[in-house]
């Protein structure tokens, strides 16, 4: 592990491997957590179910006590954007839910979120058709929030694999969500009160990373670099506000928003997705980006 003069952290091939163990924690956890979201389940149910698949890995909670938090995940519900705190709220069928999990394996952190649309089943699959999703319910403007969030999101983590400075990342995403808008007839807010970030020996390090275009290029991309790469889109503005919790923010129209993100490692021949479980092969393969191999 070496800092450069930015107070990047910049991490060993062996450090990159022990990130992505505690990525593999984060996405079994969610996937745990999304299996048991359902009309009548609290958020808190939810956290719960996260603790167990963390603690059964052998894994310990980034986020539980992270500045008082106290919840292992955070769980944000139609328009709140992120930090939600679990508790006794009652999921409904056709909230739009957003997930957020860390996980520290040996020191290093993994990081993750996704969002999902609530059927009255459990959540429902935003890759279906549209008209199977109808016939569950669903509000396809919502549909097309998560969706436009995770694409845009992906476009971001794709240019880490071409691209020479990190501002590239949020000119990625704000065209994602541009053409996307375009495309939906929505005019998107992209959130900028909250942005991506480094991560490794600690959740939240330098440099951040913004989901929008900014003016100049940003730090140099260089080999070592962990980055999690995490667009919080909305269905009208992008103003936010934070309730009186000291944590959970909203949007300040009111409108509904999505979230996710991933936390990929720079190496010396390409990009991984240290939070997904098949490295981003599936995802990035759109963008032609193959990812490296840890082994």
């Amino acid at each position: 592990m070496v800092f450069g003069r930015d107070r990047v952290e910049y991490k060993t091939p062996d450090q990159v491997r022990l990130m992505r163990r505690a990525g593999l924690v984060v996405a079994d956890t969610l996937a745990a957590v999304r299996s048991a979201a359902r009309p009548g389940v609290t958020t808190a149910d939810l956290d719960a179910v996260a603790a167990k698949a963390i603690d059964d890995a052998g894994a310990a909670p980034s986020f539980l006590g992270y500045h008082g938090f106290t919840g292992v995940i955070c769980t944000s519900v139609n328009d709140e954007v992120i930090h939600g705190i679990p508790g006794s709220r009652v999921l409904a069928a056709g909230d739009l839910v957003s997930i957020d999990c860390g996980a520290i394996v040996e020191g290093w952190h993994g990081d993750s979120a996704l969002s999902f649309v609530l059927g009255p089943d459990g959540a429902l699959d935003h890759t279906l058709p549209d008209d199977d999703l109808v016939a569950a319910g669903a509000d396809l403007a919502d549909v097309a929030l998560v969706r436009t969030t995770e694409t845009a999101m992906w476009a971001g983590i794709a240019t880490l694999a071409s691209a020479k400075r990190l501002n590239a990342v949020g000119a990625a995403v704000e065209t994602a969500v541009e053409m996307a808008g375009e495309f939906n007839g929505i005019d998107y807010g992209i959130v900028e009160d909250y942005v991506g970030h480094g991560i490794g020996s600690a959740m939240h390090q330098p440099p951040d990373v913004h989901n929008y275009k900014t003016a100049g290029s940003g730090p140099r991309l260089r080999s070592g670099m962990c980055l999690a790469i995490e667009p919080m889109i909305t269905r009208g503005e992008s103003e936010t506000r934070v309730l009186e919790d000291d944590w959970t923010v909203v949007t300040v129209d009111g409108s509904r928003a999505a979230h996710w993100e991933h936390s990929t490692a720079i190496m010396e021949d390409g990009i991984i997705v240290l939070t997904a479980v098949d490295g981003g092969a599936e995802r990035l393969g759109v963008f032609g980006v193959q990812p490296v191999s840890l082994d």
